[in-house]
């Protein structure tokens, strides 16, 4: 492994190196051990440590503390399992990169370098197959410098299980060790040193080079997911130079047993890291294809619209009457917002059909297998009826929870909803939402968690209160059971950082925080701008993103407005995201009621208690029942 140290050292120990030249080696070449995760150690060539790696258990530790005259086993235990596993332990100390079983280093009695050749041209391919995109530059915002300057925290990428990796991180955090170029060097060609993770914030992670202990001056950010980062033995695998930074190159003269002592029971990547960031960023949906998604200009009705590119799973779809290909509507592929070909029809909603007769050379409709599948229900027994209020995300005001009524009930849990006081006469800004969705709640959802309800439009009655509300409108509420009341361990916490969607403008990736959290509802905060943009979503929402994904996808970032910006947000911003209020882009300008919170009348209601801003992620009543 520390082959390429000692051809590229600019300084190396000569006493030391004739010392360890004439130590007497055993026949059975050692292995260095290098890191334990989930109980697999991963090893590479030595031969002079003078450590030994078990074969059955994988365990670390001096040769000669080892079991039998060959030190192959840590214990006794291990010795008598191998002899009934023999088989099993063999190929799986094969794939690890362990040395093989004696037999074969009898008949084989190379480096272990040479032995492991097929492994390095393996990983040579995982590189090339995982070459990761360009990073998209954004003049003047660092996501590194802006948290290690205000001492932010971001959402792990496990929140995020949509995302590349979401769901096969692993152990991945503070402490792991990779290999990464060395930048502190004079050497002509590239090299490589091993640094730690000092601090992770979403993909992104703060390395410092071994060696450095508590000196930060060298300190840098990297994607983790990005083609220079690798797990430790690449270099060994791979024919590449491990050198020490110029920095500290004197701190140590003898920098193998250095790393030994350092590395021995830490954590590295997996092997097949790179493979999966490249098996995860593989998406289903094809440029061509066609599908149905939501009408901008007419949220009642969707429209068939073609798939014009694909970035990190986001899709940009042109509707497919636009000539010049400039009316388009930008999505998550796992949005409720699309469809396949024919959904419209099947459960009753509105469609808008095309002028166009037939289908453009080379388009064909994505498989309906592509699409997010909602849960099933069974509405055969109580279920939602057409009149019924409840509370409601406004998706023309994110920022806002409306009081809303139920206005059509489609086929397999859809609803079509309008927002009370603020409807069109034709019903064409009704909206669609399954009866699962995260995004409708029972009356009295937005007074138990404090959260302001936005009253209907013109209604003069305040402070507002449902038992009155119903009473006049003679209308009921839905009932509470019929909600979807699940509540995922998402892991958020109120002050995390992330990448948002800003869903008013559907193509526009933002720097963005949470700032509240009521069970699995998030309030995402977009920096740099006023609270009224903020956005009411769920904390599964595809248009949540770790730190990083767009570096890491190719996607533009929009960084925190600048206070130029922020000074121009009460005038030119908002008269134009006015004029955008009909489309399903674009901020709705509201003038929001401010609402005393008081509980509703005790002797119509009573509450199950539940607090607001939870951050236990568990499930918990925080919706309230009307008395018999």
């Amino acid at each position: 492994m520390f082959d390429g140290y000692d051809s590229c050292s600019e300084d190396t120990s000569s006493s030391s190196s004739s010392e360890e030249s004439e130590e007497e080696v055993a026949p059975l070449p050692s292995s260095l051990p290098i890191i334990k995760n989930n109980g697999q150690v991963y090893t590479y060539p030595d031969g002079k440590s003078g450590m030994a790696t078990c074969e059955m258990c994988g365990m670390v530790g001096v040769r000669d503390a080892f079991y039998s005259k060959t030190k192959r086993f840590c214990s006794v235990s291990c010795s008598r399992s191998y002899s009934s596993n023999s088989k099993k332990a063999s190929i799986l100390a094969r794939l690890q990169g362990k040395p093989p079983t004696k037999k074969a280093k009898v008949l084989q009695k190379q480096p272990l370098v040479a032995k492991l050749a097929a492994y390095a041209q393996y990983q040579a391919t995982l590189q090339n197959q995982a070459k990761t995109k360009a990073a998209v530059p954004v003049e003047g915002f660092s996501w590194g410098n802006y948290i290690n300057s205000n001492s932010f925290t971001a959402a792990p990428v496990t929140c995020f299980k949509h995302a590349p990796m979401g769901t096969c991180w692993g152990d991945i955090s503070e402490g792991v060790r990779v290999e990464v170029p060395n930048t502190d060097c004079s050497l002509p060609t590239k090299v490589f040193w091993i640094a730690g993770i000092v601090k992770l914030a979403g993909y992104n992670a703060l390395l410092r080079y071994e060696g450095f202990e508590n000196d930060s001056s060298l300190d840098f950010w990297c994607n983790v997911c990005g083609s220079d980062i690798h797990p430790v033995g690449w270099c060994a695998t791979s024919g590449k130079p491990l050198v020490p930074p110029r920095t500290i190159q004197h701190k140590y003269t003898n920098w193998k047993a250095f790393l030994v002592k350092r590395l021995t029971g830490a954590k590295t990547l997996p092997p097949d890291f790179s493979q999966k960031v490249s098996e995860s960023m593989q998406y289903p949906f094809k440029t061509s294809m066609r599908v149905e998604v939501v009408d901008k200009t007419h949220l009642c009705r969707t429209r068939v619209a073609v798939v014009e590119s694909v970035i990190g799973g986001r899709l940009r779809l042109v509707y497919e009457e636009s000539e010049d290909k400039t009316d388009d509507f930008w999505c998550h592929m796992y949005s409720p917002l699309i469809h396949h070909i024919g959904w419209s029809r099947s459960i009753g909603h509105r469609f808008k059909r095309s002028d166009i007769t037939k289908k453009q050379d080379g388009h064909f409709d994505a498989p309906p297998h592509l699409f997010m599948k909602v849960k099933e229900v069974d509405a055969a027994g109580e279920w939602f009826k057409e009149g019924m209020k409840l509370e409601a995300i406004d998706p023309l005001n994110l920022s806002a929870i409306c009081v809303a009524t139920i206005r059509k009930v489609l086929a397999d849990g859809y609803l079509m909803i309008g927002i009370d006081g603020s409807e069109a006469a034709d019903g064409s800004d009704w909206f669609c939402y399954h009866a699962t969705s995260p995004s409708i709640f029972p009356v009295g959802f937005c007074e138990i968690n404090m959260i302001e309800l936005t009253p209907p439009r013109g209604y003069a009655k305040l402070p507002f209160k449902w038992f009155d509300y119903l009473r006049e409108t003679d209308s009921i509420a839905a009932p509470v059971k019929l909600f979807n009341k699940e509540v995922p361990n998402h892991g958020f916490h109120v002050g995390m950082k992330l990448e948002a969607v800003d869903l008013m403008e559907p193509r526009l990736v933002c720097v963005a925080t949470v700032t509240r959290i009521i069970h699995r509802l998030l309030r995402i905060h977009f920096d740099g701008w006023e609270d009224e943009y903020d956005q009411w979503v769920d904390c599964e929402s595809p248009d949540l993103y770790p730190v990083g994904w767009c570096q890491l996808t190719g996607y533009q970032l929009q960084p925190p407005a600048p206070q130029s910006s922020r000074d121009s947000q009460s005038s030119s911003s908002k008269q134009k995201k006015k004029a955008k209020s009909q489309q399903y882009k674009g901020h709705k300008k509201m003038t929001s009621l401010q609402l005393k919170e008081e509980l509703l009348d005790g002797e119509e209601y009573s509450f199950l208690q539940g607090a607001s801003d939870q951050e236990s992620n568990g499930s918990a009543s925080y919706y309230i029942k009307q008395e018999p």
